[in-house]
């Protein structure tokens, strides 16, 4: 059942881990291979910086992913994200393990995911969004879905929301940005 408008600003203020799929959500979801074997991706910086945002508002930040890339573990280490798992399968277990390690439920969690190996997640967290541009079964498991596209700024347009609904996105970006 969808919450209403106060019950979802109510889950979005209680978020205190935002975790999220790398290939088609921190990226476009494109991959470009060179004739080395080495891979490259294109990141927003938009959303590096909601990241950084979230980390001064006290909300950790995950990086869970199906495929696996250095460019993203070099992403993640650039964004101070410690928990970056790549190369996995079932995403829940991992989830589970990593929002163990923070004493968080579930419910204080938000993921977000652009396909198939994202549905069960986005159902499991408090929080399920997708970008604009996800597949349709993630599109119909999540709460909340970007006007953004994946590697776009859809990254940033959830954390404004989730920053928003705590009443910490003014403060916080006078603080860091003097705006």
């Amino acid at each position: 059942m969808m919450p209403d408008a106060s019950q979802l600003e109510a889950r979005l203020a209680a978020v205190r881990l935002l975790v999220l799929d790398a290939d088609g959500v921190l990226t476009d979801g494109g991959i470009v291979i060179h004739d080395d074997g080495s891979e490259s991706k294109r990141f927003h910086v938009h959303d590096g910086s909601a990241v950084h945002l979230l980390r001064l508002a006290g909300i950790e930040t995950a990086i869970i992913s199906g495929r696996e890339a250095a460019c993203v573990s070099r992403r993640a280490r650039e964004l101070g994200i410690e928990e970056c798992h790549q190369r996995v399968r079932d995403k829940v277990a991992a989830f589970e393990k990593v929002r163990a390690r923070y004493g968080l439920d579930p419910s204080a969690c938000a993921f977000m995911g652009d396909d198939l190996l994202d549905v069960s997640l986005l159902r499991h967290v408090g929080i399920g969004a997708a970008p604009a541009n996800a597949r349709p079964e993630a599109k119909a498991a999540a709460l909340i879905v970007t006007e953004a596209r994946g590697g776009e700024g859809a990254v940033r347009e959830l954390a404004e929301r989730i920053l928003k609904a705590r009443g910490e996105w003014a403060a916080l970006v006078r603080e860091k940005y003097g705006v």
